[in-house]
């Protein structure tokens, strides 16, 4: 029964979004997904008995698999409208209804109203005061971390070539364009942890649909006059691709914890679970990829990465990369500004080395990060400098006397960077998009 539904839902699609998945075959198995023992895949961290263990259990497969085909059910509808009102309409129509209400929007479509009435319905398990905590417990990484190491996080989301092609397709191959992606994704999740951002009417409610939007339109567009072999790469951005973005940090939350031979979050623990959940619906991830215990949230991750064939290709991983790595992202070309962007690239190469090439050098080189004596000093520099920051930060959290006056300075610290990586767009435009040779059939 669980899987007949949950494949009734996949199948839906093509009759609700035809333009989108109208000729998809959900029976085939893409080339992406590596299912057998042996297949190459991006789970790192165990070996192939544990693996095996995975691939063995029908219902997480059935749950991987399915999402692997599933994109956006309420957006895509929406995005969908393209031909007839142009994307910048659609992105003011939506913008219009999460500032103003849906019945601001004359003449509103009814997948509009669909888009914004899943938002606004609260699920059953939300206590927005736990993700209000957790927002808050977050706000010290988001103020002192994320600038030097949004980069680096970034970096993360293509180093596979099956999941990073849309973002290949959509131009990210220039410094410009990539230090863009780079501050959009930075500004959602800084947003994210403000006070009040994700209740209804607030910046990071608006910032989701306006990301939900995104990856919708990178969908139908993408799916459009043969540019995507969906024989090897399944349908472009599947949830199963969204869960890393989302939930990388309380997964490994979750990993130390089952490490520490403990079972249960603590409080401050489930609150940061419960942010990084409610954003994630938000998002559109379903329920099913929103775990809750340590075991759970580290098992879903696994099955995914499991499932991930392995595949670094110097066109599309390797230029996104170097892009990315060489996009400058300060607002201005002060000294200041200068001396923070070559401290801040050298922290993110040698992070790169040590998290994403697993130390191995040879490896990084091959893909074309190199650090030298400079970039290794700049990360002892930056590591420190943020380490002994996020320590007193931490400390003083936890004085009732200096608590609250810490967090308004930590809010007024991440939007001051806010301001500075500027007005997120949010936008993917076709005429933009690049032909990749890797999105031929082969």
């Amino acid at each position: 029964m669980y899987k007949q539904q949950i494949w009734d839902q996949v199948r839906a699609q093509a009759v609700v979004t035809p333009a989108i998945y109208g000729a998809v075959d959900f029976d085939a198995v893409p080339e992406r997904f590596a299912g057998a023992a042996g297949d190459p895949n991006e789970l790192r961290t165990v070996g192939e008995a544990e693996r095996a263990q995975l691939l063995a259990d029908e219902r997480l497969m059935t749950l991987i698999r399915a999402y692997t085909f599933m994109g956006d059910r309420v957006v895509d509808p929406y995005a969908a409208l393209m031909p007839e009102y142009g994307f910048k309409r659609l992105i003011e129509m939506l913008d219009q209804a999460c500032r103003h209400g849906i019945d601001s929007v004359a003449g509103a479509p009814p997948e509009l109203r669909g888009f914004i009435a899943a938002m606004e319905t609260v699920p059953d398990w939300l206590d927005m005061a736990m993700v209000e905590e957790g927002a808050r417990v977050e706000r010290a990484a988001m103020a002192i971390m994320s600038p030097i190491a949004i980069r680096a996080a970034f970096i993360a989301t293509f180093m596979n070539r099956y999941a990073a092609l849309p973002m290949a397709l959509t131009g990210t191959l220039s410094n410009e364009s990539a230090a863009r992606r780079v501050k959009e994704t930075a500004t959602f999740f800084a947003t994210s942890v403000l006070p009040g951002a994700l209740a209804r009417g607030g910046e990071g409610f608006r910032a989701a649909a306006m990301v939900r939007l995104m990856h919708s339109m990178v969908r139908f567009n993408a799916m459009r006059k043969g540019r995507w072999d969906v024989s090897v790469y399944g349908i472009p951005i599947p949830q199963v691709d969204q869960m890393p973005a989302g939930l990388i940090g309380v997964t490994m939350m979750a990993a130390d914890v089952m490490r520490q031979g403990r079972s249960e979050f603590t409080a401050q623990e489930r609150a940061r679970v419960e942010l990084s959940r409610y954003r994630c619906y938000l998002l559109g991830l379903p329920e099913a990829l929103l775990a809750t215990t340590p075991k759970e949230i580290v098992t879903l991750m696994a099955a995914s990465l499991a499932t991930l064939r392995s595949g670094f290709d110097d066109e599309t991983c390797g230029n996104l990369l170097r892009a990315t790595l060489g996009a400058y992202l300060p607002p201005d070309k002060s000294l200041p500004s200068r001396l923070f962007d070559r401290v801040e690239k050298g922290f993110s190469k040698v992070f790169f080395v040590k998290n994403y090439a697993g130390g191995d050098k040879a490896k990084a080189a091959s893909m074309g990060v190199v650090p030298d004596a400079l970039d290794k000093l700049c990360y002892g520099i930056a590591a420190a400098v943020a380490g002994s920051r996020m320590l007193a930060y931490k400390l003083a959290m936890n004085i009732p006397m200096l608590s609250a006056a810490v967090d308004r300075r930590l809010v007024a610290i991440i939007e001051r960077q806010l301001a500075a990586w500027g007005h997120a767009h949010f936008a993917t435009d076709a005429a933009a998009y690049r032909p990749s040779a890797s999105s031929a059939p082969h």
